[in-house]
């Protein structure tokens, strides 16, 4: 008998771009994790900054307060995000509410407004980015980031990429290592829950899988930008890898060889949380545990009908 799948790991990334934090617990959302990618970091424009362009953004470390991701917990005027980046102060934001508003925020597609963070938040990112900057938060009373509708229609996000929820295995890990010259550790992919137990890229197949009470259902594989070649330790981007050696057995030409190629590379799993198939509007917890056992409900016959 197969072990079960398990949850290794819980990741969450306050801020869009900056450097994770590794979690017991998490409580999902319609959007996502419970502070997941809650802060993007702006230019005097108000567009994202992401790693794509601003590579020092992974030296960047959040700490929130270990309250903060039990369910329904409430920030006091004594909660705090703190922020440490190498040569900074430490800079405290205060996770109640902003009273400032910056209207023409920018991140792909989605433009709107999103509470400012203030002055003090806006030169400690000039001063370490060099170049002027400002940090925003989601506004989540008012404004609603659609993900592609044509995968995920009815679902919606923060600042993260397209999608609530990135999966990814372990397994699947462990075989890109085998192939790369040096190994890379998981944060290269910056996934929100890391599986073990699994096949080696098993969750490419995940049509709908089942944590506790909770239904996730599987959108696309994801294709992955520059972002994996950059040193999350040093934040110094890389020259090729992994994404070189990704290519040669990762690649939409080498999964899905009856589509027109596209240069995509795929590593990881995009995924919604189906509420509608959860019952537990008002009852019931929403939060999931390191160790949680999942259990796959249903696949998709083969990575060649996966969606991209």
């Amino acid at each position: 008998m197969e072990e079960a799948r398990k949850i290794q790991s819980l990741f969450i990334y306050p801020i869009k771009s900056c450097r994770g934090i590794s979690v017991p617990q998490a409580t999902v959302t319609h959007t996502g994790f419970q502070w997941d990618r809650y802060w993007l970091v702006v230019n005097y424009k108000g567009r994202a900054y992401t790693q794509r362009v601003e590579p020092k953004l992974a030296l960047v470390e959040s700490e929130l307060p270990k309250e903060a991701f039990l369910e329904d917990w409430e920030p006091t005027k004594d909660s705090f995000l703190v922020l440490r980046a190498p040569g900074m102060s430490p800079l405290k934001i205060p996770l109640t509410k902003p009273s400032s508003v910056a209207e023409g925020v920018s991140m792909w597609e989605w433009s709107g407004s999103a509470f400012d963070e203030g002055e003090e938040a806006a030169k400690w990112f000039s001063d370490f980015l060099g170049k002027q900057s400002r940090l925003v938060r989601f506004k989540k009373d008012t404004e609603t980031r659609p993900s592609p509708p044509e995968f995920a229609a009815g679902y919606s996000t923060t600042f993260a990429d397209m999608f609530p929820f990135l999966f990814a295995s372990q397994a699947s890990l462990d075989q890109l290592n085998t192939l790369l010259p040096e190994p890379v550790p998981i944060n290269r992919f910056r996934p929100n829950i890391l599986v073990d137990n699994c096949d080696p890229f098993g969750e490419d197949l995940w049509d709908e899988i089942k944590i506790n009470d909770l239904v996730f259902q599987g959108v696309r594989l994801c294709s992955r930008c520059k972002v994996p070649t950059v040193n999350q330790e040093t934040g110094v981007p890389g020259a090729a890898e992994p994404t070189e050696t990704l290519m040669k057995f990762r690649s939409d030409n080498v999964l899905m060889p009856d589509k027109k190629p596209r240069g995509k590379v795929f590593f990881g799993k995009e995924m919604v949380w189906n509420w509608n198939l959860t019952n537990t509007e008002g009852k019931g917890k929403k939060t999931i545990k390191v160790g949680d056992t999942i259990s796959v409900i249903r696949k998709i016959p083969s990575r060649a009908e996966a969606a991209v």
